[in-house]
């Protein structure tokens, strides 16, 4: 009965691990290939795989395909083993409970033998009905994890045997059953999202929370994101946008709207003042161009002359077109800018004209620069922001994320509107990506270690599978004792 019981790492006595047991991991039982009196092993337990082949349902080896391999985070822990000293103490209080009515078996016999009249019989059916329910109990519980006394009887070891196949019914009952899209779609409605978000972010201290969580993944996807990367593709991005448009027409509504408006005026008076200016600063420079400009055969004060003269009308001119608003070069530029912008929007040589221009202005390394800095520094002032809990984008964002839950506590469409949302998102995900989910469950299970996956689920329920056992024994001698009264009763 002691070799029946054993079920976690074996010992003797003295805390030596048994002959062929493998203590490659914690928790692990002796090999059931090397202990006295065992059976064949289980076809998933002997076969060993070889790189580049792996163990099929049936414990044979296919080449080209490899078995996943146990999972790490399921390994015995030292919970496990606390809970497997459980189920052993358990199991001690189950055999002793047979060896009981086995000895009040044994005893009752004896006292019926001897003469005695009565009791013995009632005592005798009801030990002996007992013991029956104890071992088919301890037949049904071991034959879950293991082969009873080692004998390879069909349907026992079920757990390590049959790991895949309850793997893959696990996989297939969660899909059926938890993850329609009607199970979903319930859950998420009866959930109340929208009224209880929108209740929980009107409050300051949970949109402050939200802000302070968002602000901090917006930095660290910014501080993730290369630089050069980011350059390079909002460069390229502004580039091939830029190219792609004509700039030609809409320049020529641009210009056409501020002639018409009267904008470039101001333009106009601010280069007259600063051209008048210069020329008073500057008239000996002006007058001694002209007179490098002379001719070497004319004398040199013929040349003074002129360039004084030059100066002079020149000085008036601008300080004339300056003065007068209605001077006839102020009425020339008006009509040259609004003969320009009607060419910028209809004449095919102007446009062309001006996407040359365009071109060669996008594709100069100064400009490429001043693109790709751009990225630099709304990045810098985007991090700034996010750090800022008084900043005004933190700010905004607190007071957007409170409004928004004011609107959604108190707006029963947009509660509906958000929770359809939700629901159709969930469903769609359910109903598109069922069968990965469900095979997340089967092919983890399937990488689990056969015997590893018996000790740990023995070792979290097999404290209330030694209560069968305790209640197998109670019923079979009840029942026992409840056939012999009556067949007693009847005369039998």
């Amino acid at each position: 009965m002691e070799r029946m019981e054993r079920t976690g790492p074996e010992e003797h006595g003295d805390g030596e691990p048994w002959p062929g047991a493998d203590m490659s991991h914690p928790g692990a039982g002796p090999d059931p290939a090397l202990e006295p009196g065992a059976g064949p092993r289980p076809a998933s337990v002997a076969a060993r795989t070889t790189p580049g082949s792996s163990t099929t349902s049936a414990g044979t080896a296919t080449p080209g395909s490899r078995r996943p391999a146990p999972l790490a985070s399921f390994a015995y822990t030292a919970a496990d083993e606390e809970k497997r000293r459980g189920v052993r103490r358990m199991k001690t209080t189950a055999t002793g409970l047979l060896l009981l009515v086995a000895l009040v078996y044994v005893l009752a016999t004896w006292a019926k033998n001897a003469g005695a009249v009565g009791w013995p019989g009632f005592v005798a059916a009801a030990a002996e009905a007992g013991m029956v329910g104890a071992l088919a109990d301890w037949f049904a519980v071991t034959a879950l994890f293991k082969r009873p006394l080692g004998l390879p009887i069909p349907h026992t070891a079920i757990i390590p045997t049959k790991k895949d196949q309850l793997g893959a019914s696990l996989g297939s009952f969660v899909g059926e059953n938890f993850l329609s899209g009607d199970v979903v779609r319930g859950r998420i409605h009866a959930l109340a999202v929208g009224g209880r978000l929108g209740a929980w972010l009107a409050e300051p201290d949970h949109a402050d929370r939200v802000t302070a969580e968002l602000a901090t993944a917006l930095r660290g996807a910014l501080t993730v994101l290369r630089d050069s990367d980011v350059q390079a593709v909002v460069g390229e991005a502004i580039t091939r946008r830029a190219n792609a448009a004509e700039v030609g027409p809409g320049l020529g509504k641009m210009l056409e709207k501020i002639v018409a408006d009267g904008g470039h005026r101001r333009v106009v008076d601010l280069l007259c003042v600063r051209a008048h200016d210069w020329l008073v600063l500057h008239g000996d420079s002006v007058m001694d161009a002209v007179q490098g400009g002379a001719p070497g055969w004319t004398p040199r004060f013929v040349d003074r002359r002129v360039g004084e003269r030059v100066y002079k009308e020149l000085l008036r001119f601008v300080t004339e077109m300056r003065d007068m608003p209605g001077h006839p070069a102020r009425g020339a530029i008006d009509t040259f800018l609004t003969d320009f912008a009607a060419d910028l929007q209809t004449d095919s040589d102007t446009r062309a004209r001006v996407e040359r221009l365009k071109s060669e202005i996008l594709g100069r390394r100064e400009v490429q620069d001043v693109i790709a800095s751009a990225w630099s520094s709304v990045r810098s002032m985007i991090i700034a922001a996010a750090e800022d809990e008084q900043s005004e984008l933190r700010l905004r964002a607190r007071a957007s994320l409170m409004s928004l839950g004011a609107r959604l506590a108190t707006d029963g469409r947009l509660q509906a509107k958000l929770e359809g949302w939700l629901e159709d998102a969930a469903v769609y995900v359910v109903t598109t990506y069922r069968t990965e989910i469900t095979s997340l469950i089967s092919d983890t299970v399937a990488s689990w270690d056969a015997d590893q996956t018996s000790k740990k689920i023995e070792a979290h329920i097999g404290r209330d599978l030694q209560f069968i056992r305790i209640n197998g024994t109670v019923v079979g001698a009840l029942a026992g004792l409840l056939i012999y009264t009556v067949s007693r009763a009847f005369g039998a």
